[in-house]
């Protein structure tokens, strides 16, 4: 059986509300796992000292990145549903090593792993959009990113919660145990999809040269996402550098709940999806650079002096990075059935190198020109974005 028909098949006979509904909350409480020690570095410096302020949420996120490129790839040509299982469960017992870690190097090389493992998440995206239909992939792929931007999202506020009132260790007993909790609802709710193109893992990974170097549609989506993620990054990197600081003169507590804001953001990805499936993704993606744009100017005009004005921008920069980011998952992953792993991984380590010099560009620009530098930085990087698209030939 092709790649082709693996999907339409399971479109037809895997995809239940169950399924969707698990892919959901598995995104969601995946990805999170690498979010919960932010709030904690205070916690984590008083106990291991300033060393750990670094090194654990660093190690977080290499091991995601390294979970992307080299875990993501597999669900081309191993069950989805038993990475997803196999994830989950060693997801539990790292965040129980992680809470039982006696020293910073322990917690780091689990952090490490952690990351590598969340990436459970990024099996769930193209999972879905293999089960769905054609004709709705984009607002089930739109759902099930709810529930990994949510996850992102609210991560920190719960961490920051539990931590403050039980101690650093308690956020991560609690994730192992919902983690367990990941595991089973996979078992119970997620499909049997056999896979018969099986790849050596050399050739798997090489194979990924070959999709960057054939599919055109592949390297603009993978473009215009990671400018607008690095725009993102640039503003959030510096958004405490702001509100902390006069004349808003917030906590770092207070700096944190813009990041609920977001979560209206968030909600926005169904309805990208099902106007995606309607109208084709590039139009959703042309709109959702341009709210980003808007939401520089709206900072640049008042971010300055005005909380309203910073809370409006949040809005608009996580509806747009959100509007763009399932259209154009839901344009690459029509590409190569067979190869959504793949692409994924594609996307997104594309994202997240963007991402890193989004924030490096950001901070750099704070430092040397004030609140002014980082929404000129964020407009010309969400501009080019946009420009992408705008000039992508007719009918690519």
């Amino acid at each position: 059986m092709s790649g082709g028909a693996q999907a339409d098949t399971a479109g037809r006979h895997g995809f239940t509300p169950r399924a969707r509904l698990g892919l959901t909350l598995i995104a969601g409480g995946a990805v999170a796992n690498i979010y919960y020690n932010q709030p904690l570095l205070g916690l984590l410096v008083g106990e291991f000292g300033e060393r750990a302020a670094l090194w654990v949420p660093t190690a977080s996120l290499v091991g995601y990145g390294l979970g992307i490129l080299g875990l993501v790839p597999l669900g081309d040509t191993l069950s989805r549903r038993s990475l997803i299982i196999g994830q989950t469960l060693g997801l539990a017992v790292a965040l129980l090593a992680a809470a039982l870690s006696p020293n910073l190097a322990c917690l780091a090389l689990s952090s490490l792993v952690i990351g590598i493992l969340a990436s459970a998440a990024q099996q769930a995206v193209p999972f879905a959009a293999e089960l769905a239909p054609d004709a709705t992939r984009g607002s089930v792929v739109g759902q099930v990113m709810t529930g990994l931007l949510t996850g992102i999202l609210l991560a920190r506020t719960a961490s920051g919660l539990v931590g403050a009132q039980y101690g650093w260790r308690a956020v991560f007993f609690a994730a192992a145990v919902v983690a367990l909790g990941m595991t089973g609802i996979a078992a119970a709710t997620l499909p049997k999809i056999p896979q018969t193109r099986p790849l050596r893992y050399r050739a798997l990974m090489l194979s990924i040269l070959h999709l960057v170097r054939s599919q055109p549609v592949l390297r603009r989506s993978s473009l215009s996402q990671g400018l607008l993620f690095a725009s993102f990054n640039a503003f959030w990197a510096t958004l405490a550098l702001l509100v902390e600081a006069p004349p808003f003169n917030l906590t770092a507590a207070g700096a944190g709940m813009f990041g609920v804001i977001g979560v209206a953001g968030a909600f926005v990805a169904p309805l990208s999806g099902r106007f995606t499936d309607r109208r084709g993704p590039r139009p959703m993606v042309v709109a959702g650079a341009l709210f980003v744009v808007a939401a520089f100017a709206v900072l640049w005009a008042g971010g300055a002096w005005s909380l309203i004005a910073v809370g409006l921008g949040v809005l608009l920069i996580d509806i747009g990075l959100n509007a763009a980011l399932i259209a154009n998952q839901t344009r690459v992953y029509a590409l190569v059935p067979s190869a959504r792993g793949r692409i994924n991984t594609v996307l997104f380590t594309v994202m997240f190198v963007f991402g890193a010099f989004g924030a490096f560009a950001g901070s750099q620009a704070f430092l040397m020109a004030g609140w002014s530098g980082v929404c000129a930085v964020g407009i010309l990087l969400a501009g080019a974005g946009f420009l992408v698209n705008v000039l992508e030939p007719r009918g690519a």
